[in-house]
């Protein structure tokens, strides 16, 4: 929260030397996985590492003759998931920021109240909803992390459930400890749910922040330069630089047959998986919008809780699910004496298809969405006017112009595909290597030069959605902001 809210606060009310690229470069920390960065920074802060082999030069300091902080600690993976994960306090924070009604912050300048007055006793209450939703999202999202606090050897309760699962062979045991982290979940939306009720804040005149700025003289804009540049740089773009290094020094012994072969796994994977989410986030806004019922809005508020769920927990539903249709499955083919297939959804892609398709359909649902609810009614009762079925209506009017907010889905869908570990090490059949269980699995056996390209790939592909998030924000749509990374409506 203190990473996110001090700088959404100096980036949508105060005017600062380059705040234009700032306000963008501060959300790419996102599309850094925490392990990455957790495998950077204990590169760079072990005993073997550059800055305790700089102190000990500078100082003459032997092993043992001095104290220096251990990264792979509770507190170590603290830090990382705070500096992967302030984004999200950034985004919601800064867009309720801008929002707010410039009324009071005029009354606030009128009374003498300072900028770090006015924050405190202005901006933050009114931001105070967006708070607790995006400080929700970053817990879940702790929650459900595996990869940064299994490398930081850091025991939760998603390590517990993979040590569980894939060490002691126990799935039942696996899924006893889900239903406790499923509680916690509910928790976590109950308090955010509860903090809220009744409390909501209504704007009477529509003239918003977004052209007030404080105006930041001497020390004070020197101070918050440095505060968010220095962050973003820490959380971004020394862990890219150092992954670029490694990558350029070992490209040849990286691109191997192999690597091609994993960067085809996953490019398939995500593109199955995107349009699958695509066909069912349409059908289920088209039917929401023609006829809109409570059965209707439980349908689409039932599909877009995958998100909410921890992904191992989620795993482990997936594969209960998939192992009782390979049981009927075989049950119903061996009534008819034919042949018996065995595991055939289990131990192939469908099931890590089918777990990518149910943990991010929510993400397709809310971009559709949003599209959908720009198009006004009137075409629809147009079109029933000239005889047009439902079918019609929606290959004929709905679908082109949905049609951006199609590809927003697909795009986002992929990529989160693309990135996606927890499923993939837990679903994936054998002998089946994703981009990222390849960078986890070489990155955990301590050879991160060899995880690099990877990791510079998906680092990369990572990007194109903080582009589209950065555009909804500069084109005044902090909603369809919120409901395209509907992680909020969860």
């Amino acid at each position: 929260m203190i990473f996110g809210l001090s700088t959404a606060w100096l980036m949508a009310m105060c005017k600062l030397p380059s705040e234009r690229f700032l306000r963008w470069a501060l959300v790419l920390p996102l599309v850094m996985p925490g392990y990455i960065v957790g495998y950077i920074f204990t590169d760079w802060l072990d005993f073997a590492g550059p800055i305790q082999i700089l102190l000990r030069s500078l100082t003459g300091w032997k092993a043992g003759q001095y104290w220096f902080p251990d990264i792979r600690t509770l507190p170590g993976a603290i830090i990382v998931l705070a500096l992967v994960f302030y984004p999200y306090v950034y985004l919601l924070c800064r867009a309720a920021f801008m929002e707010q009604s410039i009324v009071f912050l005029q009354t606030a300048k009128l009374l003498g109240y300072s900028p770090l007055e006015s924050f405190f006793h202005v901006s933050l209450p009114l931001v105070r909803p967006s708070i607790i939703i995006s400080l929700s999202l970053v817990a879940m999202e702790t929650i459900g992390d595996f990869g940064t606090v299994s490398y930081f050897s850091v025991s939760t309760l998603t390590t517990a459930v993979y040590d569980t699962w894939l060490g002691y062979s126990s799935l039942a045991a696996a899924a006893k400890i889900s239903i406790i982290m499923l509680f916690f979940v509910f928790i976590i939306m109950s308090i955010e749910q509860y903090s809220r009720r009744k409390k909501k804040i209504f704007q009477m005149q529509f003239n918003n922040a977004e052209n007030f700025y404080y105006r930041l003289i001497g020390w004070k804009k020197w101070l918050a330069l440095v505060w968010c540049w220095g962050l973003v740089s820490i959380a971004f773009f020394l862990p890219l630089s150092q992954l670029c290094i490694y990558a350029y020094h070992y490209f040849e012994t990286s691109w191997t047959g192999k690597f091609s072969v994993y960067v085809l796994n996953s490019i398939k994977i995500s593109v199955i998986a995107a349009f699958f989410c695509l066909c069912i986030s349409l059908i289920i806004n088209f039917c929401n919008r023609i006829s809109p019922n409570y059965r209707s809005m439980i349908y689409m508020r039932v599909s877009s809780m995958g998100y909410a769920i921890p992904p191992t927990v989620l795993a482990i539903g997936v594969m209960a699910s998939v192992l009782l249709m390979d049981r009927v499955a075989n049950v119903i083919l061996e009534k008819f004496n034919w042949w018996q297939p065995g595991l055939i959804f289990s131990s192939s892609i469908f099931t890590l298809i089918f777990a990518m398709v149910v943990r991010f359909s929510a993400v397709a649902i809310g971009s559709i969405e949003s599209s959908l609810s720009k198009i006004s009614p009137s075409l629809d009762m147009a079109s029933r006017t000239m005889g047009c079925n439902s079918n019609q209506m929606l290959c004929r009017i709905h679908l082109p112009l949905v049609r951006r907010g199609s590809l927003i889905a697909v795009l986002l869908v992929f990529i989160e595909s693309m990135k996606e570990l927890n499923a993939g090490l837990l679903l994936r059949p054998f002998n089946f290597e994703t981009l990222a269980t390849y960078v986890f699995n070489y990155a955990s056996d301590e050879h991160l030069e060899l995880a690099a390209l990877p990791a510079v790939l998906l680092v990369l592909v990572g990007i194109i959605p903080l582009m589209i998030i950065n555009y909804s924000l500069r084109s005044k749509s902090t909603n369809e902001l919120c409901i395209i990374y509907s992680k909020s409506n969860l």
